[in-house]
C-alpha cells in the first residue's frame, strides 16, 4: 500500500512538473531601465477617460509615469497643470496600455506591485477586449485583475464585466488583507477557456466560469484582451479625495505573461 501511495505521489509530481515546464514566458517588462516606459510595449490613455474620475491622464510625462530603480512608477499628483489645448487641471496621473502593441488569449497574467493608499486612490491592473472599438463596453469584456480603493483599505477586488442579452453583468470577489499597500504583492489571474481564477500572492480567492459570459456564438473571455495599468483618483467608486496624502505612487516591479 505504501509503495502504491508513493508511486501515485511521484506520478502527480512528475505531471505537475511537466505542466509547469510547458508554461512559457511570452511577454514581460522587468523595468530594468531608466526613463519613460518602453514605447514598444506601452501606450497611454490621455485626458479624462471614465467614471467621472478627478485625474487627468498625461502622456509621456515623467512626473506621472517613469521607470527608475527597477520599478515602474505611476504617480498621482495634486498640481496645477495645463495640458495642450485644454483648460488647467488639478490632478494628474497616468494610464499605461498595451492596446495595438500586445494582447493575449488565455494564460497567466502576473504583476508584482505595491499599492498607493489614502482616501480617493483607485489603482488597477486590468484587461479589455481588443474589439472594444467595434462592439463597445461591456460587450468587449473586462477582466479586473486587481482593484483597490483607499476607502476600503483592507480589500483587494477581482471582477469580470460582460454583457448578456444586452445587459451589463459582473461577477467579482475580494480578498481581505492587512495593509495590502504596505508591501509588494503578486496580483494574477489564471485564464483558460473554461474559467478565470483570481490570485492574491499564492491565494486563489475567486473563480468565474467563462460560460457565464456566452453571447450567442461569442464570448469576450475566449478572445484577445490587452492590459492596462492605471492610477485613478476619486470618481464613481474611488470616493472623496484626501488631498493631504498626495502625491502617491503605484509601484510595479514587473509584468509577466505566461502561456
Amino acid at each position: 500500500m505504501r509503495t502504491f501511495i508513493f508511486t501515485l505521489i511521484t506520478l502527480i509530481a512528475v505531471a505537475s512538473g511537466v505542466a509547469a515546464a510547458e508554461r512559457k514566458l511570452v511577454w514581460s517588462d522587468e523595468f530594468n531601465y531608466q526613463g519613460l516606459p518602453d514605447p514598444a510595449k506601452w501606450g497611454y490613455e490621455t485626458g479624462f477617460v471614465r467614471n467621472h474620475e478627478s485625474q487627468y491622464y498625461t502622456k509621456e510625462r515623467k512626473e506621472n509615469a517613469r521607470v527608475e530603480n527597477g520599478h515602474l512608477v505611476i504617480e498621482c499628483r495634486k498640481e496645477q497643470f495645463t495640458p495642450t489645448n485644454h483648460a488647467p487641471v488639478n490632478y494628474t496621473a497616468a494610464s499605461l496600455i498595451t492596446k495595438n502593441k500586445a494582447s493575449w488569449q488565455y494564460g497567466r497574467i502576473e504583476v508584482r506591485a505595491k499599492l498607493p493608499h489614502g482616501k480617493g486612490v483607485w489603482p488597477a491592473i486590468w484587461m479589455l477586449g481588443t474589439n472594444i472599438t467595434q462592439v463597445g463596453w461591456p460587450r468587449c469584456g473586462e477582466i479586473d485583475i486587481m482593484e483597490f480603493i483607499g476607502k476600503e483599505p483592507k480589500n483587494i477586488f477581482g471582477t469580470l464585466h460582460f454583457s448578456v442579452d444586452g445587459k451589463h453583468k459582473s461577477d467579482g470577489g475580494k480578498v481581505v488583507a492587512n495593509q495590502p499597500w504596505a508591501d509588494y504583492h503578486i496580483y494574477a489571474i489564471e485564464w483558460t477557456p473554461e474559467q478565470i481564477d483570481f490570485y492574491f500572492d499564492k491565494q486563489k480567492y475567486h473563480t468565474v466560469r467563462t460560460d457565464k459570459a456566452n453571447q450567442g456564438a461569442g464570448n469576450p473571455f475566449r478572445a484577445p484582451q490587452y492590459l492596462l495599468l492605471n492610477f485613478a483618483l476619486g470618481g464613481g467608486w474611488g470616493g472623496p479625495i484626501d488631498d493631504s496624502v498626495l502625491p502617491q505612487q503605484f509601484l510595479i516591479d514587473y509584468v509577466r505573461i505566461y502561456q
